[in-house]
């Protein structure tokens, strides 16, 4: 299970601005590889896909398979034109959606 995530965003830039954004969720990641106590295979339990959006259009994407780090951290960078939202999306193999949104004032 996933906690809620945590997102940086800068809360101004300037217009066409390359500004940087963090991105964290907590989550065990569990590979599907591990076994419990009675020797039975652990089922595979990871975030495997992350999305990021600006006022409706896809900025960043990745998948992400079973050899990734328990609480999954992205950065990436991106360029503003405009005031708007970013919207934060990771999906769960069980199908749980974890969401968070950031908003930056553009001058």
């Amino acid at each position: 299970m996933a906690s809620k995530p945590r997102v940086k965003v800068p809360k101004t830039a300037s217009a066409g601005e390359v500004i940087t954004i963090k991105t964290l969720i907590s989550h065990n990641m569990e590979s599907g590889q591990r076994k419990d106590k009675e020797g039975n295979l652990i089922p595979r339990k990871i975030i495997n896909k992350f999305t990021a959006e600006f006022n409706g259009q896809p900025v960043f994407s990745a998948d992400m398979h079973g050899a990734v780090s328990a609480n999954p951290y992205m950065e990436f960078t991106a360029k503003v034109q405009e005031s708007g939202t970013f919207k934060f999306a990771w999906v769960d193999d069980d199908g749980s959606v974890y969401e968070a949104d950031a908003n930056i004032e553009v001058s």
